[in-house]
Formats: structure tokens, C-alpha cells, sequence
């Protein structure tokens, strides 16, 4: 936990003294644990798109029965939570050093990626899941405050580790106090070509109400009086719904559907998405090496060419990554 310190404090503006970033990085916030059953598996993969012709992560009973590979991205949402749970009460973790105190009432997801190290098993029974959180990094830009952290989940029994998941989260005005403004963005820029294959998703209009049984209880995802106080048309999807909608189609259209091939998927959050939109992802590779495809992608709405996802980046494996569960 920080120390008092190093705590900034409010002052008669408003805004916080003793303020300084760089106190933030390395900083450990709360362990947290996880648990999932088979069902909260199914549930994921039916919320994401898949299909019959997916069997594999829709039926407990198929000899080939895989977890959708980035399931984890939910889990410290979830933690171990078997009903629905306070989502802005748990959003407030923890003091932490030289930051003012993140407000998720005015946060935005700026970008997620993970990276997957062995296959996440169909559920966690026998399991210790436990989640480490790491803040690597927070930037001042344009009087935001954008918070750059990376979670480990593991097994505590063993140490096995099996994913790593990054995150920038924007803190909307919550920035100004002359902080670095980080380091420059590596761009993944789409080749100037057609795409080497293309998904498409028509959300249904209940889309966002199935997602958020995955763990994202924000109401701003299921109530439209809530999300029109934001500013917002009405309740719209979650951005990791979009994100998780994307590496499925990626998987699909790239890797053959096998759960062992996905390796890395990251997004940048571009726009808002409404239910019933139609996504469409589109692919290219862009290089092959040790084994793994590179590939670049972004997902648009359909119906007016905006941009769901940017800076899309992925890597597949070429061979399946087996599980010795």
C-alpha cells in the first residue's frame, strides 16, 4: 500500500498537491483471486459469436472442449464472484502513490491486450487463480491521466503462469499536473491492399445485456437512462465486447479456431459501438517468424465506416499450443 506520504491531497480547487507519476511505476496494487466454472466458459464463448461449427467452445461434452483464449481479459472484472456485484465498488482498489484518485465514473478503456502462455483451462476447479496487478506506467496528455498497467494471472499452487494481460485506461480530466507525456505509440498501420480475410458480426440488440454476464456490470452497458446522463445515445456495447467479438473472428478467420493458436491480441478503443451494429474485422498478414503470424487488423461499424478498434495487433500460432492438463 502507498504511504500517507505519498499520497496526493485535495485542495481548496479541487485539483491535488503533492502529485508526482513516476511514484506510480512499479507500483503493486491488491492481489486479487478468480474462479470460473465450465458454464461462465460457455456463457463466454456464446456472448462473443461463436458458432456450431465452433462446437468446441460451446459443448462441455466435445472431446476438443477449449476455453476461448482471451477469457481471462474478464476475470478481474469477475474475480470470484458467482452473482452480479457493485461495478463502480469495485472499480475503487486502492490508494496508490504520487496519483490522484482514479475516478471510474470518468475512465475510459483506452486499449487491452493479452498475451496467452499456456492454455487457460476449461475452469478452475483444483486451481489457486489469483490476479497481480502491476502499474508500469502513468502519462499526462492533454490534461488526461492515462494509467498504463499489466496483471499476471497464475496459479498460486504451482506458479504456473498463463496469461498476461495489459491496459491503458484514460482518466478524462483527471490529468495537467506536468507528468511525462510517455513514451511514443508503436502504430500498426493496415497495408495498403485488401484484406487477407474479413469477419463480420451483426450485434443483436440484447448484445450488450448477454455480455455483461461475463463480469462488466457497468450500467452504462445496459441502461440507457444512465448512459444518456454520459452523454450517450443510449446503453451501448462494452469495448471489450467489441475487442473479444474481434479475436474471435480473428481466430476463426486465422488460426483455424484452435483455442492453442492464439498467442498475442491487442486494440486500441476507438469508437463507441450500439447494439445491433454490424462489426467487421478486417485481417492481413504481415510476416511470419519462429513458428508465429503477425497480423494487422481493425474492426469497423458497417453501417457508417467508423472505427471500433484500431491498432490492432495479433500473433497466431502456426501449431497449436498443447495442454498437458
Amino acid at each position: 500500500m502507498a504511504s500517507n506520504s505519498d499520497i496526493p491531497v485535495k485542495n481548496a480547487s479541487g485539483r491535488y498537491d503533492n502529485v508526482d507519476f513516476n511514484k506510480a511505476i512499479g507500483f503493486k496494487l491488491p492481489t486479487v483471486k478468480a474462479s470460473y466454472n465450465r458454464r461462465d466458459i460457455l456463457l463466454f464463448a456464446n456472448a462473443i459469436g461463436c458458432q456450431k461449427s465452433e462446437l468446441h467452445f460451446l459443448y462441455e461434452l466435445h472431446p476438443n472442449f477449449s476455453c476461448f483464449p482471451t477469457f481471462p481479459i474478464n476475470l478481474p472484472f469477475k474475480q470470484t464472484s458467482t452473482d452480479v456485484y457493485d461495478f463502480f465498488e469495485r472499480a475503487l482498489v486502492t490508494d496508490v502513490p504520487g496519483v490522484p484518485p482514479f475516478d471510474p465514473k470518468r475512465s475510459v478503456d483506452g486499449e487491452r491486450g493479452i498475451e496467452i502462455l499456456r492454455p487457460v483451462p476449461v475452469s478452475s476447479d483444483g486451481l489457486d487463480l489469483e490476479i497481480t496487478p502491476e502499474i508500469v506506467g502513468v502519462y499526462d496528455k492533454g490534461g488526461n491521466m492515462i494509467q498504463e498497467m499489466v496483471q499476471t494471472m497464475r496459479d498460486a499452487k504451482t506458479g504456473t503462469v498463463y496469461a498476461t494481460m495489459s491496459s491503458k485506461a484514460f482518466g478524462i480530466g483527471q490529468g495537467g499536473y506536468g507528468g511525462s507525456k510517455g513514451p511514443e505509440t508503436v502504430t500498426y498501420k493496415p497495408p495498403n491492399r485488401a484484406p487477407d480475410a474479413v469477419h463480420v458480426l451483426k450485434t443483436s440488440p440484447e448484445i450488450c445485456l448477454l455480455y455483461r454476464l461475463c463480469g462488466d456490470y457497468n450500467p452504462i452497458h445496459a441502461d440507457d437512462g444512465f448512459a444518456k446522463e454520459g452523454g450517450f445515445k443510449g446503453a451501448f456495447l462494452q469495448g471489450l465486447g467489441t475487442w473479444n467479438i474481434a479475436a474471435h473472428g480473428l481466430l476463426m478467420e486465422m488460426g483455424g479456431s484452435e483455442a492453442g493458436r492464439l498467442k498475442k491480441f491487442k486494440a486500441r478503443f476507438a469508437n463507441i459501438v450500439y447494439p445491433g451494429d454490424a462489426l467487421e474485422t478486417r485481417m492481413w498478414k504481415v510476416g511470419s517468424k519462429n513458428g508465429v503470424d503477425e497480423i494487422i487488423f481493425q474492426t469497423v461499424v458497417q453501417r457508417d465506416g467508423r472505427l471500433a478498434l484500431s491498432n490492432g495487433f495479433a500473433e497466431i500460432r502456426q501449431t497449436a499450443l498443447k495442454s498437458n492438463l
